[in-house]
């Protein structure tokens, strides 16, 4: 019986590109039918479509292929979690060129080392990013979410708010929005009038 070696790829933002990991995949001889990728996914995200349908795939015997740890999970646990599971099932995991062996102390102590700096990365990242968003938020470059309704809707719903004719939930349902949008809604356009009290 001939084992398969089936690779995996995943890049964290859209914007992205998936071909230098997905050439070092070919590269240590996986076929390109038997690559799985995921997009825009980050690696602490176990729910991620592409990982699933990669594990899925494997049998017994096959060859589980990632160009680096870091692109299989982003936490020891997680790395540690699908490592398990490959070796229960008899399948072998290459981080590159090597074959991760469980069964060595030496590898096994190396493999929570990658790990072990795939989440500290991964933990940096999320900090320089929050970071970021202090600064940007602290400079007025980061305003928050865009309004979901465009300035002439919100005029527009200021107006009819403004008749007495129509309830909070009425507003809600003839935009297609939430009651809490509405409040927002009006907050930004002026302030809710007194004698309307929240319905």
């Amino acid at each position: 019986m001939t084992h398969a070696r089936i690779g995996y790829a995943r890049c964290s933002t859209d914007n992205q590109d998936l071909a230098a990991q997905q050439a070092a995949l070919l590269d240590l001889h996986v076929t390109e039918d038997r690559i799985y990728t995921d997009h825009g996914l980050t690696g602490t995200n176990r729910e991620r479509p592409g990982l699933a349908q990669a594990l899925a795939a494997v049998r017994e015997g096959d060859t589980f292929v990632v160009s680096k740890l870091d692109r299989l999970a982003r936490s020891v646990p997680d790395a540690r979690a699908i490592a398990d599971e490959l070796e229960k099932r008899g399948v072998k995991l290459a981080l590159g060129a090597s074959v991760y062996d469980p069964t060595d102390p030496m590898g096994k102590m190396f493999f929570n080392i990658l790990a072990t700096f795939a989440e500290f990365e991964s933990d940096l990242i999320r900090m320089r990013t929050k970071e970021g968003m202090t600064v940007a938020r602290a400079k007025g470059k980061l305003k928050g979410k865009k309004p979901k309704l465009s300035d002439r809707r919100q005029a527009e719903l200021r107006r009819m708010y403004d008749t007495g004719e129509y309830s909070i939930s009425d507003l809600a349902e003839l935009f297609a929005i939430s009651r809490p949008t509405v409040y927002r809604t009006l907050a930004r356009t002026d302030s809710l009038k007194p004698s309307r009290p929240p319905q």
